[in-house]
C-alpha cells in the first residue's frame, strides 16, 4: 500500500513538478537540476506516506483493541447473566417443588456435605508416611531404646503412630502382648476413621425418600383437585405432576452428590487401614529384631 501511494504521489509530482521547478528556478535563481528536485520530492513523499501508513496502523490497532475489549466485556456480561439465570432457575424450581419437602432435601444436602468435608479433612491429616515412620522408630530403638521410639511416635500424628505407641508400651511384656495390643488398638483407630459414616449413609438414603414422598403428596393433591372440580384438564394435570416430580429429581441429585463423597471417604479409609496393617507387621518385625540384640 505504501508503494502504491508513493507511486501515485511521484506520478503527480512528475506531472506538475517540472513547471514548479522551472518557475522556482527563474524566480530565485537557485541552481538545481531536475533530478535533484525529483529526488528531494520523492523523499518528502515517502516520508509523508510512511507517516500516513503509521497513522493508519495505529488507528487499526486502536480499533482492534477496542473491539477486543468490547468482546471481553460482552462475554463477561453474558457469563454473569448465565450465572444469574441459573440461580434464578434453581430458586424457581425450589419454590415450585414446595418449600416444605424441598427444605428437608436441602438440609440433607448441607448436612451430608458438612460430614463429608469433615471426614476428608480428618483422613487427610491422618495420612502419614509409614515407611519413614518405621525407619525412624527402628533408628530410635537402635540409638535410644524403647523410650526414644515412643518419643518419635508421640511427636507424629496419625493412627499408625498411635498404634506404634501402644505396641511399644507393651514391649516389655513380650511380642505376643505387643501383637494383641496392636490389633486391639487398631480396631479403636478404625472406629475413629469411620466416625460419621452412618450419618452420611442416612443422608444418602433419606434425600431420595423425602423426594419421593413429596412427589406422592403432590400427586395426591392433584387428583384431589380433579375429584373436587369434576374435570380433568390435561394441561393442569401435567403442570401439577411436573411440580410434584421436582422433589424426586432434587432428592436423587442430592443422593448422587453425597454418594460420590461417601465412596471417596470409604476408599480413603480402606487405604489407611491397609497402611495400618502393613505398618503393624513392620513394627513386630522391628521389635523382634531389637529383642535379639
Amino acid at each position: 500500500m505504501k508503494k502504491v501511494f508513493t507511486l501515485l504521489a511521484v506520478t503527480g509530482l512528475l506531472t506538475f513538478g517540472n513547471a514548479g521547478f522551472n518557475f522556482a528556478h527563474a524566480q530565485d535563481g537557485v541552481e538545481m537540476t531536475a533530478e535533484e528536485f525529483t529526488a528531494d520530492s520523492i523523499a518528502k513523499v515517502e516520508e509523508a506516506a510512511a507517516a500516513a501508513l503509521e497513522a493508519e496502523e495505529a488507528a487499526a490497532a486502536k480499533k482492534a483493541k477496542e473491539e477486543k475489549e468490547a468482546k471481553e466485556a460482552k462475554e463477561k456480561a453474558e457469563a454473569n447473566k448465565a450465572d444469574v439465570d441459573m440461580i434464578t432457575q434453581l430458586k424457581d424450581k425450589f419454590i415450585a417443588g414446595g418449600p416444605l419437602f424441598m427444605s428437608f432435601v436441602l438440609i440433607c444436602l448441607i448436612l451430608g456435605l458438612a460430614l463429608s468435608i469433615e471426614r476428608i479433612i480428618y483422613l487427610t491429616l491422618a495420612t502419614t508416611n509409614t515407611k519413614s515412620l518405621v525407619a525412624k522408630v527402628e533408628e530410635a530403638l537402635a540409638s535410644g531404646g524403647i523410650d526414644a521410639a515412643k518419643d518419635v511416635c508421640r511427636n507424629t500424628r496419625g493412627p499408625v503412630a498411635s498404634i506404634f505407641y501402644q505396641g511399644l508400651e507393651r514391649s516389655d511384656e513380650g511380642i505376643d502382648m505387643v501383637e494383641k495390643s496392636v490389633v486391639a488398638y487398631g480396631g479403636v483407630q478404625m472406629g475413629q476413621l469411620e466416625k460419621g459414616l452412618p450419618w452420611m449413609a442416612l443422608m444418602i438414603a433419606l434425600a431420595p425418600m423425602l423426594g419421593f414422598m413429596g412427589t406422592v403428596i403432590g400427586m395426591i393433591q392433584t387428583f384431589e383437585l380433579i375429584a373436587n372440580t369434576g374435570e380433568a384438564d390435561p394441561k393442569d394435570m401435567a403442570a401439577g405432576i411436573q411440580v410434584a416430580l421436582i422433589t424426586t429429581v432434587s432428592g436423587l441429585v442430592v443422593a448422587i452428590i453425597l454418594q460420590i463423597f461417601y465412596n471417596y471417604v470409604i476408599s480413603k479409609i480402606d487405604s489407611l487401614v491397609n497402611e495400618m496393617e502393613d505398618a503393624s507387621i513392620s513394627l513386630i518385625d522391628v521389635l523382634v529384631k531389637f529383642g535379639k540384640k
